[in-house]
């Protein structure tokens, strides 16, 4: 009995089986690069260099607080304000207090008011002076505009440096709290 399907017979199977397997994989290369996002492409679409990702220009550089707009024309933070908020500085060593600096930095904050200035547009762009060392440079680890308000800046802050565990061994030494005998001298 003989097949209805009719092949040509390849010597050189092989080879031929090379040959189409290289023309697949570069199909499908082609099809990823037109699909894929252009990520590498830079203003007008050309491609950028890993040169040109280390080089950042200054437009490109965001913080991880968004400030607010103000709306007054006059507005300036005052040197003797960064300089007070700069004195009790954060650095996040487990010895310092994110609370006790949280208190601090309010208490200098409100020592001023600008006429048309939401209090919050004033500590959103005081409060990375009042950090230093570790905190900062947690602080500019967070993506870009991701805190865009006061109560989530400290709702970050406070997650970061006093985190639940800390609470719950502060908890658990008031709660085992035993007062211990005093031995008389004789």
């Amino acid at each position: 009995m003989r097949s209805s399907f009719a092949y040509e017979l390849d010597l050189e199977i092989e080879r031929t089986f090379c040959i189409r397997r290289k023309k697949q994989r570069l199909e499908k290369r082609r099809k990823a690069q037109e699909e894929s996002p252009k990520m590498d492409a830079g203003a007008g679409g050309q491609r950028r260099t890993l040169r040109d990702f280390i080089n950042l220009g200054v437009q490109e550089i965001s913080s991880s607080i968004s400030r607010p707009i103000v709306e007054v024309n006059n507005f300036e933070l005052r040197p003797a304000l960064m300089s007070m908020v700069q004195q009790s500085q954060f650095g996040g060593s487990p010895m310092e207090d994110p609370n006790l600096h949280l208190s601090i930095f309010l208490e200098v904050c409100d020592t001023s008011k600008l006429n048309g200035v939401f209090i919050n547009a004033i500590r959103l762009r005081l409060f990375p002076y009042s950090l230093k060392d570790k905190a900062r440079a947690w602080l500019h680890s967070l993506p870009p505009d991701s805190i865009r308000t006061w109560d989530k800046l400290i709702r970050t802050f406070l997650a970061k440096f006093f985190p639940p565990s800390r609470t719950a061994s502060l908890r658990n030494q008031i709660t085992t709290f035993t007062q211990r005998v005093k031995i008389e001298d004789q």
